[in-house]
């Protein structure tokens, strides 16, 4: 009895069971269109089932006959004919309704939404991109704190820029020694983020500095038989060279120049073939030694040693494997005795001395081991080696007094 109750008072407003739904949508939507925005989603599907909305209390009362103040009833397009009749110019379902909506919404506010994520989007790309920066022809990146700072204090190099990282934080008192000294080179200073200097110098470690210089060459086999300032070329002097053949790997080198010139070497003499050049990187690796001390070069090792052996200098060799070696003595390094010039000759990393090479050396050095060493753990590290070397051979100046 209910039920039929119900429906006859719908059907006393007319409207069908069918689409009461969509009237009371649109009485719904109509008193309110004023405080929602333009867009609107459609209503249900004609022939919805679902009575009228329910109440907050959940009693499934009918809504009161009685249109709200300033609303007027509208019906579906699918409403039956007998009851109200469709409101002409309010169908906020309707497509047409929203497009014409959305043309008369003000120009002016779309526009600043538009301006406004357009904003947005280009600064997030801004920060996303690192800032291009042209590097002088032919310059090159120095990068980490001693190399550039070492680079402004000489005058090996031509210098162009200093960039340094934005708020340095506990390394400022650095930062403004390098500014000083790029000011008193005459040598602009940038200060730029971080990702700007890892572009710079390619994700390598900069440690918030990077210097735009012309790179560093080798010097002539005749430069180096001039005498630096200050020494003592004399009969009794200990000269001490050490000549690198096919040292490849950048980080090897730069090791090998910091050690060289810690413990005193004279001169370090490279073969140009197959050999590293003096990049950043060796820079690096070399924590700035590289920009003090100088390298030189030959494209003839062998005449090379051939010439000073004839001038009374002692070529000594290094090996790893005392087994490899023919017709050469080899010894353990404990028991050289420095009593002439000498030259070190340090192999390759893979093979280290060619043959040729090895038949020029007097005698060959060796490295004892600490314990029986596991098969595959039977060297060291090209560096290392000749750290150790050159460690042995110099302490005997130091005992000697010279």
């Amino acid at each position: 009895m209910e039920q039929a109750l119900r429906s006859g008072v719908w059907r006393a407003v007319g409207l069908s069971p069918a689409s009461r739904g969509c009237w009371w949508w649109g009485v719904r939507h109509c008193s309110t269109r004023e405080q929602r925005p333009p867009t609107f989603a459609p209503p249900a599907a004609c022939g919805d089932e679902e009575g009228p909305p329910r109440g907050g209390d959940g009693g499934g009362q009918l809504p009161p006959l009685a249109l709200p103040q300033g609303a007027r009833a509208v019906t579906h397009p699918c409403a039956s004919r007998g009851g109200l009749a469709p409101q002409s110019r309010a169908r906020p379902w309707h497509r047409s309704y929203e497009s014409r909506a959305r043309q008369a919404a003000p120009a002016h506010r779309e526009s600043w939404s538009w301006r406004e994520g357009d904003f947005w989007k280009a600064r997030k790309s801004l920060e996303r991109k690192p800032l291009s920066m042209e590097r002088t022809k032919g310059s090159e990146i120095l990068f980490g704190i001693a190399p550039c700072s070492l680079a402004l204090s000489q005058s090996k190099r031509n210098l162009f820029r200093l960039f340094l990282k934005e708020s340095s934080g506990s390394r400022r008192l650095v930062t403004s020694e390098l500014v000083l000294q790029a000011t008193a080179r005459g040598v602009p200073v940038h200060h730029v983020k971080r990702r700007e200097l890892d572009a710079l110098c390619r994700g390598q470690v900069h440690q918030g500095v990077c210097l735009e210089a012309t790179p560093l060459g080798f010097k002539s086999l005749e430069e180096a038989e001039k005498p630096d300032l200050g020494d003592e070329e004399g009969p009794n002097r200990q000269l001490l060279w050490l000549v690198l053949e096919q040292i490849q790997d950048p980080m090897n080198l730069g090791a090998l120049l910091r050690s060289a010139y810690f413990l005193g070497v004279d001169r370090v003499v490279t073969s140009q073939r197959n050999s590293c050049p003096l990049t950043p990187t060796v820079s690096k690796a070399s924590s700035g030694a590289m920009e003090v001390f100088d390298v030189y070069s030959t494209d003839d090792l062998r005449s090379f040693l051939k010439a000073k052996i004839a001038e009374g200098w002692e070529v000594v060799g290094t090996v790893s494997t005392p087994e490899d070696v023919e017709n050469v003595p080899v010894i353990s390094c404990l028991e050289f005795q420095w009593n002439k010039p000498v030259i070190i000759v340090i192999g390759s990393e893979g093979d280290g001395l060619s043959l040729e090479t090895q038949l020029l050396c007097h005698r060959m050095l060796a490295i004892p081991p600490g314990r029986v060493l596991h098969p595959g753990i039977e060297s060291l590290n090209v560096s290392v080696a000749t750290g150790i070397l050159l460690h042995s051979i110099c302490s005997q100046k130091l005992r000697h007094g010279d």
